[in-house]
């Protein structure tokens, strides 16, 4: 008896890294699934801006809850273009955590999908090196939709990441100011079985893209595989 509890202990915990791990993949291959969905409505995120962005951030099923004035909790992907301008194609996925209050109210009782356009330099390294608010220490503003290219032009000038949501189906763009992104150390160790920086992720290549990232990478590559931002900004 006491060898098979001992064998039973032993096997549950060689399996919780597993287990965390495939929590992980599953999360980066809905990502991947969540991504296609949006880009394939009709009015969806502009191409114009797509092709502008240096990173792109999918946080599915985000939810609500009410601890006292209420607040939301994702967890996601983000992947910006590699080479030290931007320039190359899509990296590796770095795990982020989105972390909200008002916000949340604006979700009703059912999860949310969010994508996230991230578009200058300095956004895309704050979000990788530490903790970030939107709205104070990254501009943040609602993501247009569609065709209209003078609002595309003006969202991309005016904030450094812009925001869309999905939500009972329906897609829009979403003010985010208030809420927090972070690099998620801990579901990168789980997803890439060792302690890797976001930063070392995506602009070091230190970790070649896992099995469940390869269908959200190559839709990132097909859609938009060259940063059309201004040349002046890529050098």
């Amino acid at each position: 008896m006491k060898k098979m509890l001992s064998f039973l202990l032993v096997g549950g915990l060689l399996a919780l890294p597993a287990q965390a791990g495939n929590k992980e993949a599953d999360r980066v291959e809905n990502s991947g699934r969540v991504l296609k969905e949006i880009l394939n409505i009709p009015d969806n995120i502009p191409q114009e801006l797509l092709d502008k962005a240096e990173c792109v951030i999918v946080i599915p099923s985000v939810l609500k809850f009410a601890i006292g004035f209420g607040g939301s909790y994702g967890r996601g992907v983000m992947t910006c273009r590699t080479g030290q301008h931007f320039t190359g194609p899509w990296s590796a996925p770095s795990m982020i955590a989105l972390e909200g209050g008002s916000f949340g109210l604006q979700l009703g009782g059912d999860a949310t999908d969010f994508v996230l356009l991230v578009m200058n330099q300095r956004g895309a390294e704050s979000i990788m090196s530490s903790k970030v608010k939107l709205g104070a220490e990254a501009a943040a503003a609602a993501g247009p939709k569609g065709r209209d290219a003078s609002a595309a032009t003006d969202a991309a000038m005016r904030a450094e990441i812009l925001t869309y949501s999905r939500s009972r189906g329906l897609f829009a763009g979403i003010s985010l100011e208030g809420s927090t992104l972070r690099p998620d150390g801990d579901a990168n160790q789980h997803l890439y079985g060792r302690k890797i920086k976001a930063q070392e992720i995506i602009r070091e290549g230190k970790a070649a893209a896992p099995a469940p990232a390869k269908d959200l990478i190559a839709l990132l590559n097909q859609k938009s595989p060259k940063n059309l931002s201004d040349p002046k900004s890529l050098q």
